[in-house]
């Protein structure tokens, strides 16, 4: 049980990777605190240890509100995952303003209000806790059509190792997970596009798609304490991508 008595919050956990990030620290011992936007499917089982809160991440005073919950709930918050997120696509030349601002709001400030908030509790509380944010490789390489989602992702990784650095002082360690193509209903649209699966496929050294466990399991890593001494890392789980 590499996570027993430790309190999780898992943003975007309905489905995809937020859900197998959850459901993987269930299993290893922690109380958890599925939040999204949407409501849960119902084949996701909630338990005393397992509870769920609907918060808009791009809303500051309902982050506020969903670690309020979290605490009253189970007393603690160890571990926080910035997990929500959109793929909303657009080329620059023509992409409407509103699809910049809606991706900018959820995948970045949404981030910053998670990052912020999870923080002050933890130091505040003398809780040397562990703050994960899901990046992507597109936050470390260029994507036609993904102008917005690129920008959002590169400044998340620059939060990251920021707010690492003025972290580490009160032990609070904030790292990132940075998925390459998962099988997920967000990339459901590319695997079912011959052309685009065929050259994902082509593009990924290891000639495949992942799965979300896979980015739980690395989730997983940072959120316990075998990564005591790892902060300010973005770790990429990209089938090789961005070592081209």
């Amino acid at each position: 049980m590499r996570l027993q008595n430790k309190v999780a919050i898992v943003t975007g956990a309905s489905s995809g990777l937020g859900e197998a990030m959850a459901k993987m620290f269930l299993t290893q011992g922690a109380k958890v605190v599925f939040s999204d936007i949407n409501d849960l499917p119902i084949d996701i089982k909630l338990n005393d240890n397992a509870v769920f809160f609907k918060a808009d991440v791009s809303k500051k005073e309902e982050v506020v509100e969903l670690i309020k919950f979290t605490v009253q709930k189970f007393g603690s918050l160890d571990i926080m995952i910035n997990n929500a997120g959109i793929g909303l696509t657009g080329d620059i030349l023509s992409m409407n303003e509103s699809i910049w601002h809606k991706v900018i709001d959820v995948n970045l400030n949404g981030v910053f209000y998670g990052v912020q908030l999870a923080a002050n509790y933890m130091k505040e509380n003398g809780i040397k806790g562990s703050i994960i944010n899901t990046s992507s490789i597109l936050g470390s390489v260029g994507f036609r059509g993904a102008g917005a989602y690129c920008t959002a992702k590169g400044g998340l990784d620059q939060l990251t190792k920021t707010s690492a650095l003025e972290l580490a002082p009160f032990g609070i360690r904030v790292n990132a997970v940075a998925p390459g193509f998962i099988k997920t209903k967000m990339t459901k649209s590319v695997e079912e596009n011959e052309t685009a699966n065929n050259f994902i496929k082509a593009s990924t050294p290891l000639g495949y798609m992942g799965e979300p466990d896979d980015i739980a399991y690395a989730a997983l890593y940072l959120a316990s304490d075998e990564a005591k001494y790892v902060t300010g890392s973005v770790l990429y789980v990209d089938g090789g991508w961005t070592a081209q």
